[in-house]
């Protein structure tokens, strides 16, 4: 492991109170961004019944977020990367305000969905922003470290307690899931005008904007989220594999123009750099495990156990024990082991806790998942930051946008193939409402995704140490 800490240089105080003060806006925007979709979850069926929307059309409130989130992510890192940080980050953020408002007052399905939509791609172009604003407001080292682990548990949380909140917002009215983010939003803004430092044109890199790439990478994105939403949540075989079909010519296309270009959208060389590519996709491992996991303890104990929306949000509560965690030993963990055995450690903790519920029969309640939900916090408060500090590890500041556009878009791929291939597992081919046997069935799909998550880890930490990287 190599020591960072004694070659950076300490940062003046001045500069240090802005980058906390950074820390706070964009922990509340990635916060944002999580419970928005945790209180959808949980927030669908009343959605659904009031407005009209037919069951089978229900999940698109989610999926179309999900969509446009992950497919704008890479084209958003890198716009933050050339336009400016912060101009990207407000910018994004206000209209992220704005059409999560335009959801909240929707009569209609088709204004809904693309109000969604809307929301998910301004979150794509927020989230890299915010990720690249943080890394580049501390030095490489404990300092970033400390801030990173605390980013990550608050992110963590909104995945959490966004199940709760959504549980007693869904109870006042289904609305308030989209106008509580207006208001949280809002206050976000002003606070990012105020501590944020204004972009400097001088600071930022003097080339092009690739308009081909960015086409064809962010539809190459949505196709690929879509087929898997439209096979996994819908069981349409054939649209999903048409959209496979685009997606790959799409990414050959991509490919293509970036080999050509002067200034690419993405650096294809950039993924055999660092550690970025093995972190992400022990990311997309880690994040779709957790996503099939709550998506079907959430349906074993709504549909099969039948506990309220309040209920089930108040079981995954104790998991938001990674927003105590994270900012009071991760940062220590990792100054004194590194970020990829760290990051080991989480992972091991997340597969032992998708392995305990495969125990899981018909009278299982809260104390039974009690050791899951707790291995679960630990795993954020382990993972969430250390990875994304493993990811950027000797990576030039000028592509923290981008890279962080990749973590990120791996984020959001995971989340939805978790969801999806665990919703094929479940239903098995019947419709028939699922029984605890298949429930346990399809919680193997967590277990081997941690699993899988663990060993990509463990390859991450290996590949670091050979290449003498800060890991």
């Amino acid at each position: 492991m190599t020591d960072v800490s004694a070659a950076a240089p300490r940062p003046a105080p001045n500069a240090t109170r802005t980058g906390w003060g950074v820390l706070a806006v964009v922990c509340g925007a990635l916060f944002l961004e999580g419970i928005d979709i945790a209180m959808l979850n949980v927030a669908v069926p009343a959605i659904a019944a009031d407005i009209g929307l037919a069951t089978a059309d229900a999940h698109w409130v989610i999926s179309a977020y999900v969509l446009a989130y992950g497919g704008f992510m890479i084209f958003g890192g890198r716009t933050a990367d050339l336009l400016g940080r912060r101009r990207t980050f407000l910018v994004a953020l206000a209209v992220f305000v704005v059409f999560s408002g335009l959801g909240g007052l929707a009569d209609e399905a088709w204004i809904l969905v693309v109000a969604r939509f809307v929301t998910g791609a301004t979150a794509g172009f927020m989230t890299p922003a915010g990720f690249s604003l943080l890394t580049t407001s501390f030095p490489e080292g404990p300092l970033r470290d400390r801030a990173l682990a605390i980013y990550g548990a608050i992110g963590a949380g909104g995945f959490t307690l966004g199940v709760v909140a959504g549980g007693f917002l869904t109870e006042i009215g289904w609305r308030w899931v989209f106008f509580a983010p207006v208001i949280v939003g809002a206050l976000l803004w002003f606070a990012g005008r105020t501590v944020i430092r204004p972009d400097r044109l001088s600071e930022l890199p003097r080339r092009g904007f690739d308009l081909g790439g960015a086409a064809t990478l962010t539809s190459a994105m949505v196709a690929l989220i879509y087929g898997v939403v439209a096979i996994g949540e819908g069981g349409d075989t054939t649209t999903g594999i048409a959209a496979f079909a685009a997606s790959a010519v799409l990414i050959w296309a991509f490919v293509a123009i970036e080999r050509r270009v002067t200034d690419p959208l993405l650096r294809l060389t950039l993924l055999r750099e660092g550690l970025l590519l093995r972190s992400s996709l022990a990311g997309l491992l880690f994040i779709g495990s957790f996503f099939a996991f709550q998506f079907l303890i959430t349906l074993y104990l709504q549909e099969f156990r039948g506990w309220s929306p309040i209920a089930t949000g108040l079981a995954f509560a104790v998991m938001g024990l990674d927003m105590i965690l994270a900012p009071l030993i991760t940062h220590r963990l990792v100054e004194r082991f590194g970020n990829a055995p760290v990051m080991v450690a989480g992972l091991l903790a997340g597969a032992v806790a998708f392995a305990l519920a495969l125990r899981i029969d018909g009278a299982w309640g809260y104390l039974d998942l009690l050791p899951s939900m707790v291995l679960i916090g630990v795993m954020f408060a382990l993972v969430y930051g250390p990875l994304a500090a493993a990811a950027t590890a000797g990576l030039d500041e000028s592509e923290h946008g981008v890279a962080g556009g990749v973590v990120y878009t791996a984020f959001q791929f995971g989340a939805a193939l978790g969801v999806s291939v665990a919703t094929i597992v479940l239903v098995n081919g019947h419709l028939a409402a699922a029984d605890w046997p298949d429930y346990q069935r399809a919680l193997l799909v967590p277990a081997i995704g941690g699993a899988l998550a663990l060993a990509l880890g463990i390859s991450t930490w290996v590949r670091g140490r050979r290449a003498a990287l800060p890991v």
